[in-house]
């Protein structure tokens, strides 16, 4: 029960402050709930002893979350622990939001993806999750990770190197997602090809078949190159 309230009823009094219309009285290993939204808060324990059921740990973050979720009709239970991957040192790539989990089912489920989103909502790491699971899963022969070479607005003259020096502080976020996961295994995979990081301009000409493709800050790029990046696509490839 403990957790399930939290030390101290620490969660309880969380979801106390959340449902302020409802009562709930906890004696011993019963729960009872009272009050006009006492059917969402039953279901809403309902799922949290579902997740702790299956070895999740409840904290306030994921409490807040799971809160979120029974208001939108979402089962934290499923949700939280759909588990992608698990990195090279064990921890566990997951959604965290009932959004994030209907954007990896896309990725999933299609074979291109358009993924909209404020910065900072997951929407790169979690594609280049499943293009690691993709990858391992042997569904593809390999990752293409690409996108414009430029901001909107910006110039690559103002940077020194050649296209590949210039470009590479804009291709940084996907090179933390893949070592972030795969550490020193993904450098051994770009050295032999089987991970590629490039930007869009060098894509021009190519058949991508059997690939994980995944086009970060497509906003930027222009009609004429969303076009020739759309033909790149060949068979039993997937598109983020």
């Amino acid at each position: 029960m403990v957790g399930l309230v939290g030390q101290q009823d620490e969660l309880l009094r969380l979801v106390e402050s959340a449902y302020p219309g409802t009562r709930i009285h906890v004696r011993g290993n019963e729960i009872d709930i009272e009050g006009d939204e006492a059917e969402q808060v039953g279901k809403l324990f309902t799922e949290l002893v579902s997740l702790l059921e299956k070895g999740h740990t409840l904290d306030a973050t994921n409490l807040g979350r799971s809160i979120d979720m029974v208001r939108e009709d979402e089962r934290p239970s499923e949700v939280l622990t759909a588990e992608i991957l698990r990195s090279s040192k064990g921890r566990s790539v997951r959604p965290k939001t009932s959004g994030q989990k209907r954007y990896s089912d896309a990725i999933r489920e299609n074979i291109i993806t358009i993924g909209i989103g404020p910065a900072g909502t997951g929407k790169s790491y979690l594609a280049v999750a499943l293009a690691v699971q993709a990858l391992q899963a042997k569904h593809v022969s390999r990752i293409i990770l690409t996108r414009p070479a430029v901001e909107a607005g910006e110039r690559l003259g103002f940077l020194p190197g050649d296209i590949m020096a210039k470009v590479d502080p804009y291709l940084r976020p996907l090179y933390d997602a893949l070592y972030d996961m795969m550490e020193e295994g993904a450098s051994r995979l770009m050295e032999r090809g089987t991970i590629e990081v490039a930007p869009l301009a060098f894509m021009r000409g190519r058949t991508l078949n059997n690939s994980f493709i995944i086009l970060d800050e497509a906003q930027n790029t222009t009609p004429e190159q969303m076009k020739m990046f759309l033909t790149r696509i060949g068979f039993g490839s997937k598109v983020v």
